[in-house]
């Protein structure tokens, strides 16, 4: 099958590479002709450090590259069986992007959006034939990075489902479905990841102890380092918009510790300081030379707490399921353990009894922030692991 990427920059070249890495011509295009002109040599220079490293023959990174048509319009994508658009987070760009690929596809073709942030029913909302439409959300570096997030609106169909499920899980990806609800699973159930820490930090805790804590549990980084990785600036935006669209719940609190790091331009490893990451060179600064704390079981606990909570208040939500849920945040975010694993080991009864304690000395800010979600659901069926 013929796929189509519309959008050049860092995520649109390394979806077309997933796909062409799998077999599939891939035909791309983007609005600026200098991005249209480069592709072709970045995606060259991606698949020659793979053969660098021994993981693939100079023989297949020819071929692959081979597989990548660029053309210079949005119309010259068809044909094609599936059109990804990795455009800016901008609703009125998509939609144009979709009103424009929908007059030149053919009628059965899907159409699918990478956003991250906005509805897929109100992308979906202008399209003549919106049943086509859904959802496809690549992890970035997507040639990397085996989780996508496949999001359905109510009018899409079982077919168009089945063949964005089919192929990208035919190109190497572990496609995990879920609501069209703001932050869809990994962004929505990371926050508390980033926001129990930051309730920590405001509490005068440290935040190399903190990290220290969740690197001993079995966590690649810690909250503070993650958002040092990632970007304090890049973290905020994620926060108040999902913020935003949860009517400023205090679960998505937006600290004002988070605010002044973007503020000060203390944005992490891109700025040369952030919570935890230095400029300076010597080994003691370093964020795991530090020891994890004594109580390191009490920060675990309550940060986990947090997300256990998150995700029940999103699997009461439907759409998803519990297996999903920790598939999502184990390789999304790589996790050692998803939520209700998390639950499991250290017991239901333990999690609820730590978020009572912490909804009961809650300052008047965070009031809230720490009720369960309204009844548990009942256990499902064993799902198979993926």
């Amino acid at each position: 099958m013929t796929i189509g990427i519309v959008g050049l920059g860092a995520m649109g070249l390394g979806i077309a590479q997933v796909f062409a890495q799998a077999g599939h011509v891939v035909r791309a295009t983007d609005a600026s002709a200098a991005a249209r002109a480069e592709a072709p040599g970045r995606l060259s220079a991606a698949l020659q450090s793979r053969v660098a490293r021994g993981a693939m023959t100079a023989t297949e990174a020819q071929a692959i590259a081979a597989r990548l048509v660029v053309v210079a319009r949005i119309e010259d994508i068809a044909p094609a069986d599936l059109v990804i658009e990795a455009v800016v987070e901008r609703a009125g760009v998509k939609h144009e992007v979709f009103a424009r690929l929908e007059t030149a596809l053919a009628p059965d073709a899907v159409l699918a959006t990478n956003t991250s942030s906005l509805s897929v029913a109100g992308i979906a909302g202008g399209l003549a034939r919106p049943g086509r439409f859904l959802g496809l959300h690549f992890f970035n570096p997507a040639p990397a990075m085996r989780l996508v997030e496949l999001i359905p609106h109510p009018a899409t169909t079982p077919e168009a489902l089945a063949i964005a499920r089919s192929l990208t899980e035919g190109a190497g990806k572990t496609v995990i479905q879920c609501a069209d609800r703001p932050g869809f699973i990994v962004n929505r159930c990371a926050r508390p990841f980033y926001g129990e820490a930051l309730a920590l930090l405001e509490e005068g805790r440290d935040p190399a102890e903190i990290d220290a804590a969740m690197v001993a549990a079995g966590y690649r980084l810690g909250p503070f380092a993650l958002i040092d990785l990632i970007g304090a600036d890049i973290n905020l935006a994620a926060t108040e918009g999902l913020s935003a669209a949860m009517g400023h719940h205090p679960r998505y609190h937006v600290f004002d510790a988070l605010r002044a790091q973007v503020r000060d331009g203390a944005l992490g490893r891109k700025s040369g300081r952030g919570f935890v990451h230095s400029a300076d060179p010597a080994p003691e600064s370093a964020p795991e030379s530090v020891p994890a704390p004594a109580d390191a079981d009490v920060i675990v606990r309550r940060i986990e707490a947090t997300l256990v909570n998150e995700a029940h208040w999103l699997l009461a939500e439907g759409g998803t399921t519990r297996a999903g849920i920790d598939t999502a945040l184990r390789l999304g975010l790589n996790f050692p353990r998803g939520p209700f694993e998390a639950e499991a080991a250290h017991g239901a009864a333990a999690i609820r009894a730590t978020l009572a304690a912490l909804e009961a000395a809650a300052p008047p800010h965070l009031r809230g922030r720490y009720l369960p979600a309204p009844t548990p659901d009942p256990a499902p069926a064993p799902e198979p692991a993926p």
